[in-house]
Order: structure tokens, then C-alpha cells, then sequence
């Protein structure tokens, strides 16, 4: 038998429970650990009476109350986090435990102490993925419009409600209800706090974070949260001293003794072990070990300081370097395991002190104004700031509308309130009420009101069939790993440069965001100077670099390194595009194929970034099909051997735009470049007409073109219907280094029919499918063109 003394804010919430049987006057409870798991239904003895099988089925309900949820919520776009804080809801007295019984059964109160171990290890590592997941170097990029942004999204709700609350409280007659209105100046503040992590969350989950806007808010949120921490801060300190000043002093200076602790010691020995030990390597489990510990640790010295339990982890995981190899790789052991297993117990400990129906309309609608005045507070001053730097209207609104998301951090916040009394069970759950609605309510309505691909429309014409002939052509090449380098450099090295039409390559390595919940989007001049970040783009930047020298100033090379989400890297793709006007955007397919066709490498995420790219570039796109490398890229480079080439025409704007891409390679002696078109025999409808007027059009001037020129022939070949082309396909068995095809054609296409069914990648369309898993043509890279139209073609 174990005596143990509880929180007083858990016997006080379970007390205040429906159908509870509660002692009296007492902090005390009596739990038997003698027993954990000998019982069993077999023996008239239900596992419920003791504590870890009760342990493990609050786990499991946690869960999958906020599985279904997520699950419920997800057709309408919301956030899991919503979905974690309306699942623990709904699992307590607010629905799922007023079922007579249930909750003395489920959540009696002797189960309290072991949820509270559970909740705060839970709570403790997910402040430490906090600290990874952010880049403390992102205040370099505070500019003095962020900062103002930042500023008065603090500011301004602060004087708002700090002035109504002192305002209600002159005109308060009612004595009896002194204490609540004593606290509404500590609701005004709470109100008016904005938290970093909870604004790139929902950055992120709203897939904006690589926007203009979203990096804005992203910089003033830290701003904000700097603010929101100094006041925060100071307000629990002054509380926790009882309006000594000595004390309040001497909290402070324990705070700053710690953080030099582990910012000068933890934080050195850390990096030094990374830099010496690890070698750029992924870490080893031995290392994941040791750091596990020290999250424990950081919190149990933290708590010897005197400070919140949750202070030392956080203050550790900030001084890891966010991103590959450490916070990646932190991150992807921990987030299943804390925000699936461990914080599921924490929304239900936090659910079980929710209770609506306790709540009444008075209280509710008091909480209710002050926290509609602060989010008031936060959008004016965000959007009414953005506005005098001169920001779009609309971004501006939409900027007001970010900074008014709460999340865990400010719910914690309530909780801790709660706990120190400053506020009472009433204000608690209408206060975590009414932030749940009002952030589910704006994830709604951003959806509705900003839709950033809207930037990229009537960008027309910017494609490689109207760009001009002896013109700069300028191209966008996206890598996401090493492998991807020699098949665009084969590609691009097939392309003739000359002093009258040179080529400006503008290379994007795009790496998966991974530990870290800032996105980052930088033009790299010095690849010795790479952050842990972005190590890995140096061996590829050196190889463009390579490239452009063996050109003699016909080739100029730009690198970009691009680190964001797959759901949002398309972003950074088109902001480079439409600053540096590329016609041509070149992205490597997400799988990898084997000289006979079968797949042996599927990026599942990246297939999102290609979709992206293709529905909305603001340019022409081709998409790389690796089967193997050409030749040995220094041969290439130099002339020393020949690459044959084909183009397949079928027609259609895609195919127009293959053919224009086929004209740029005309003219190279170590080109031999073939144009193979397949017509149809029959008739064509007269829908087709006008279609093929253009591909007329287009072949004429390129057999015009390449009239003379030894190293480029044109044949035709003649098809019925969808197995004839395929006869066709099948005559190019291991003739050709690079085949070039459109990805789209015309709808009912005849040329096409009975292939259409069997297309398993529709990125690459009916024949760019069928050439990349043929077995038939050994390492031929497949280079599939998509014009940038106005989607007259369908797919």
C-alpha cells in the first residue's frame, strides 16, 4: 500500500465530477502497487482494479479517441492538434464519462498518480521536440517589418484587454463575485500571448509555410514569442514569490544560472561530440540513448533549480542543431512515440478537467469577449502593421489571422493557471473552450480566403515554344538527392549553348523538412560554408559547378537549396521560377526504375511535390525518368562521344513543347537527335482540326530547322489504334541515351486507346508511362514535357 499526496488540482476537477465518491477535505490517496498486473477475469478478479492494466487502457482510449477524431475532422481540413484536444474532450465529463459509472470505473482517482507520470514524461519530450523543431537562428532574418509585426501582435491585444479587464473591474458592484473578476486582468494577459511553435504548426499543416507570407509569420511570431515569454515569465515568477521582490530576484537569477549551465556546457560538449564522433553520419542508437537521458535529466535539474519541470528540456532541445543529421533523426524516433502514445494520457488528464456542462453561459460569455477582444488585438495589430509596410491587403488580413492561432502551449498555460488558482474551473474550460472554436473556426476560413497558387495564374506563355530564338534559355533543375545529378547534367549537357543563346541553369536541391518546423530557401555561393543543414548539397553544387567551367561562360550556374515539406516545396520551385523568368522547369520522377522496368526505389513523399509542380508552374515542366546513367559525364562534357537522341510525336501542346526542346539540341555535333512521329490512319474528328493545324505548324519549322544537318533525321511511322503505337515504342529497343516525349495528349486520343487503362503513373502520362517501365530499353533516360497552357488539354 502506497500513501500518496496528489495535486489539489486533481482531487478538486475529479471532486467536482458527477457520480464521484470523493474523501472529504483530503490530498491523500491510498494506491496498492503491491499488485500490477496478477489479475484476471478467469479468477473472478477484474484487471481494472489494478494499476497498470488500468494504465494501459486509458492509453489505448486516449488514442484511439483522438485517432477517430483526427479521422472525423480530416474531410474539413483541420489540424491533428485539434484533433488531440477534441478527442481528450470528448473522452471526459463533456460526453464519453457522464455515462453513469464509467468514470469511477476508467478514471478512478487512485489512477491519477501514475497519469500524471505518464502525462508529464509525455508533456516533457514533446517541449523537447519543441526546442529541435526550432531554428534559433531564424532571428536572423528578422527584419524591422517582422519585428513591428511581431511587436504589436503582442502589444496592441494586451492594451485591449488588460485596459477592458481593468474597466470591468471599476464597474464590478457584485461582491460575491470579487474573485472572478479579480482574475480577469491574468485572462487578458493569457489572452493575449502568441506562441511561435503553435503559428508554424498551423503553417505547416495549412501547407503556406514556404509562402511570402508564411515566412513573414513565421519571423514575427518569434518576435511575438519573445514578447509573450518575458510576460509570461515574469508574471508566474511574481506569483510564485507572493510579491517578494528578493524572491522574485533570486527565481530569476536560478533561471539564468541554469540556462548557462546547459547553453555552455551541455550545449559545447553536444556539438563537439557531433562534429567528432558522428562525422555527418546518422546517428547511432547509442547516441539516441545517451540524448533520451539527458531530456530526464534537464528536467529533473531544472526542477532542483526551482523551475517548471518542462523549462530544462525545452532549453535542450534549443541548443540542437535542428534539421539532418541530429534533429532529424531526434525527431523521427520520437514524434510517433510522444504525440501517439504518451500526449494522448496528457489531452485526457486535460479533457477530464473540461467539463461544458458545468459551465454556465455567464462565465462562458464573459471568457468568451476577452478572448474574442484578444485575438481581436492580435489581427489588427498584425494586419494593420503589415499594411503600413506596405503589404497586399489580403496578405495582410490573412498575416492578422495566423497570429490568432492557439495550440498546446497556451492550453498548458491555462492549465498552469488553474493549478496556482489564479483562475477557476469555469474560466479554465471556457478559456480551452473557446480557443479550441476560435482556431478551429480560422483554419476554416484561411482555406476559403487564401489559396496561394492564385499568384501563379496568368503567368501564360512562359513556355519553351514562344520563347524567343537566339535568346538566353534559362532552366530550373530540382535534385532531391545525389543520384539525380549525372541524368540532369546528361540532359542538360545535350542542350547547345552559344554566345547569342547561352544557358542559365538555376539548380534547386530540395531536401525533406525533418526536425525542424522552419523552412529555409537560400542561394548558396560557398559550399565550404554549408550548416549542418544543408552538408549534404555540397558534393551536388560542386558537380554544376563542374559543368558550368567545362562551358567557358556559355553555361552560368546558380545554386538554390530548398528545405521544406513535401506538401509545400512546389513553393519554393515557383518562387525561383517566376523571379528568375525560367521557361523550363526540370524535376526528377519520385521512382527510380531498373534497366528491365521493374521499381526499386518509390519516394512516396516526393510524389506530392511532383503533382504540385505539375498542376500549378507558372512555366513548362519535364519531368526526369532515371533508368541509369548515360556515359561518364566528363565524356559528355568534353564532345568526346556521341548520344543519340530521340523525340516521340504524336501531337498536341505537349508534344509541340518536346519538339521546341528537341530544336535546342539541333546543332550539336555529339547530338544525333531523330524525330520519330506516328500518325494516325483514319480519319481524324473535327475537334482534332485546329490541333493538328499546330502540330502541322510546329513540324514544319522544325524540319526547316534541321534541314542540312547530318546529326538530326526525321521519320514517320503509321498506327491504329493503341497496341500499333505500342508495336512502334517497342522498335526503339536500346537505340537511344535520352527519349523526349509530351506527358499529355488529346482527349480519346485513337492513338491511344487500350493504353490508357493500364497507365499506373499518370505524372508521366500514357507514353512516358509505358517507356520508363518498359523492359525494353535498357538505361535510356526518359525526359517527359508538359507545356505551361491554360489546361485545355486534359490528361
Amino acid at each position: 500500500m502506497m500513501v500518496s499526496t496528489m495535486e489539489p488540482e486533481n482531487v478538486l476537477v475529479f471532486g467536482s465530477m458527477p457520480k464521484t465518491q470523493m474523501i472529504q477535505s483530503s490530498h491523500l490517496v491510498c494506491s496498492n502497487f503491491s499488485r500490477l498486473t496478477n489479475a484476471s477475469v478467469f479468477y473472478s478478479s477484474s484487471p481494472l482494479t489494478l494499476m497498470l492494466p488500468l494504465l494501459l487502457l486509458q492509453l489505448s482510449l486516449g488514442s484511439a479517441a483522438i485517432l477517430v477524431t483526427f479521422y472525423l475532422l480530416r474531410p474539413f481540413g483541420l489540424p491533428l492538434m485539434l484533433a488531440q484536444v477534441l478527442g481528450g474532450v470528448l473522452l471526459g465529463p463533456s460526453l464519453l464519462c457522464r455515462i453513469p459509472g464509467l468514470l469511477n470505473m476508467i478514471f478512478p482517482i487512485r489512477s491519477f498518480l501514475l497519469m500524471d507520470v505518464v502525462s508529464t514524461m509525455g508533456f516533457m519530450f514533446y517541449f523537447f521536440l519543441v526546442g529541435v523543431q526550432t531554428d534559433i537562428w531564424l532571428h536572423k532574418k528578422i527584419t524591422k517589418k517582422s519585428f513591428a509585426i511581431g511587436f504589436f501582435s503582442v502589444a496592441v491585444p494586451m492594451i485591449l484587454t488588460l485596459g477592458m479587464s481593468l474597466l470591468w473591474m471599476q464597474f464590478n458592484v457584485n461582491p460575491n463575485e470579487k474573485k472572478k473578476v479579480d482574475s480577469l486582468p491574468e485572462i487578458a494577459k493569457a489572452e493575449s500571448l502568441v506562441s511561435f511553435q503553435i503559428v508554424s504548426y498551423y503553417l505547416s499543416e495549412l501547407r503556406v509555410i514556404n509562402s511570402e507570407i508564411g515566412r513573414v509569420a513565421l519571423c514575427s511570431s518569434m518576435v511575438s514569442t519573445l514578447c509573450s515569454t518575458c510576460v509570461v515569465t515574469s508574471n508566474i515568477l511574481w506569483n510564485q514569490s507572493k510579491d517578494d521582490l528578493s524572491r522574485f530576484f533570486q527565481s530569476i537569477c536560478y533561471g539564468i544560472i541554469f540556462a548557462s549551465l546547459v547553453c555552455c556546457i551541455l550545449g559545447p560538449l553536444l556539438l563537439w561530440e557531433m562534429k567528432h564522433t558522428l562525422g555527418g553520419q546518422p546517428l547511432k542508437q547509442g547516441n539516441l540513448v545517451v540524448l533520451f537521458i539527458a531530456v530526464l535529466m534537464s528536467g529533473f535539474w531544472g526542477h532542483s533549480f526551482g523551475l517548471n519541470i518542462y523549462f530544462g528540456p525545452l532549453l535542450f532541445g534549443l541548443i540542437i542543431p535542428s534539421g539532418p543529421p541530429l534533429g532529424s533523426a531526434l525527431v523521427e524516433k520520437l514524434d510517433v512515440i510522444t504525440n501517439w502514445v504518451l500526449m494522448p494520457l496528457f489531452f485526457v488528464k486535460f479533457g477530464l478537467a473540461v467539463d461544458i456542462f458545468a459551465l454556465s453561459l455567464k462565465t462562458y460569455f464573459k471568457v468568451q469577449f476577452f478572448a474574442l477582444l484578444g485575438a481581436f488585438g492580435k489581427f489588427l495589430g498584425a494586419s494593420l502593421c503589415a499594411l503600413s509596410c506596405q503589404m497586399p491587403q489580403r496578405d495582410a488580413i490573412v498575416l492578422g489571422f495566423f497570429m490568432t492561432f492557439q495550440g498546446v502551449i497556451e492550453l498548458d498555460l491555462f492549465r498552469l493557471m488553474k493549478r496556482k488558482q489564479i483562475i477557476g474551473d469555469e474560466a479554465f474550460s471556457a478559456m480551452c473552450l473557446t480557443a479550441l472554436i476560435g482556431s478551429g473556426v480560422v483554419a476554416l476560413v484561411i482555406p476559403c480566403f487564401y489559396d496561394p497558387s492564385k499568384r501563379y495564374e496568368g503567368y501564360y506563355g512562359r513556355t519553351l515554344a514562344h520563347s524567343r530564338h537566339n535568346s538566353e534559355l534559362r532552366v530550373l533543375v530540382c535534385i532531391h538527392e545525389e543520384q539525380n545529378v549525372p541524368s540532369a547534367i546528361n540532359v542538360l549537357a545535350t542542350l547547345k549553348p552559344t554566345k547569342q543563346s547561352p544557358i542559365a541553369v538555376y539548380m534547386l536541391h530540395m531536401v525533406e523538412l525533418m526536425g525542424s518546423a522552419t523552412p529555409l530557401l537560400m542561394r548558396q555561393k560557398r559550399p565550404k560554408k554549408l550548416s549542418t543543414r544543408t552538408r549534404g548539397s555540397a558534393p551536388i553544387i560542386d558537380a554544376f559547378k563542374i559543368f558550368e567551367e567545362n562551358h567557358d561562360g556559355l553555361v552560368s550556374v546558380s545554386p538554390f537549396i530548398s528545405v521544406s515539406p513535401p506538401q509545400t516545396m512546389h513553393e519554393d520551385v515557383f518562387q525561383i521560377a517566376l523571379e528568375k523568368g525560367t521557361s523550363l522547369v526540370i524535376i526528377p520522377f519520385y521512382k527510380k526504375f531498373h534497366v528491365g522496368g521493374a521499381v526499386y526505389m518509390n519516394k512516396r513523399s516526393l510524389k506530392i511535390a511532383n503533382q504540385n509542380v505539375l498542376d500549378q508552374a507558372p512555366c513548362s515542366v519535364a519531368i526526369l525518368v532515371d533508368r541509369g546513367t548515360l556515359k561518364t559525364l566528363h565524356a559528355i562534357w568534353a564532345g568526346w562521344s556521341s548520344s543519340e537522341v530521340a523525340v516521340i510525336f504524336l501531337g498536341g501542346a505537349d508534344d509541340q513543347e518536346a519538339l521546341a526542346l528537341a530544336a535546342k539540341m539541333t546543332g550539336c555535333q555529339n547530338i544525333n537527335l531523330t524525330l520519330i512521329r506516328i500518325i494516325y490512319d483514319g480519319d481524324f474528328p473535327d475537334k482534332y482540326m485546329e490541333g493538328i493545324r499546330n502540330d502541322n505548324e510546329s513540324l514544319g519549322q522544325f524540319q526547316t530547322n534541321i534541314s542540312g544537318n547530318t546529326c538530326a533525321k526525321y521519320w514517320e511511322e503509321v498506327a491504329k489504334d493503341g497496341p500499333g503505337t505500342a508495336s512502334v515504342l517497342r522498335t526503339l529497343e536500346n537505340q537511344y541515351d535520352i527519349i523526349v516525349v509530351g506527358r499529355r495528349h488529346y482527349d480519346t486520343f485513337p492513338l491511344l486507346s487500350g493504353l490508357t487503362e493500364s497507365n499506373e503513373n499518370k505524372e508521366l502520362g500514357v507514353i512516358g508511362d509505358m517507356l520508363a517501365s518498359s523492359d525494353f530499353l535498357g538505361n535510356t533516360t526518359i525526359l517527359v514535357v508538359q507545356q505551361h497552357t491554360d489546361n485545355s488539354h486534359s490528361e
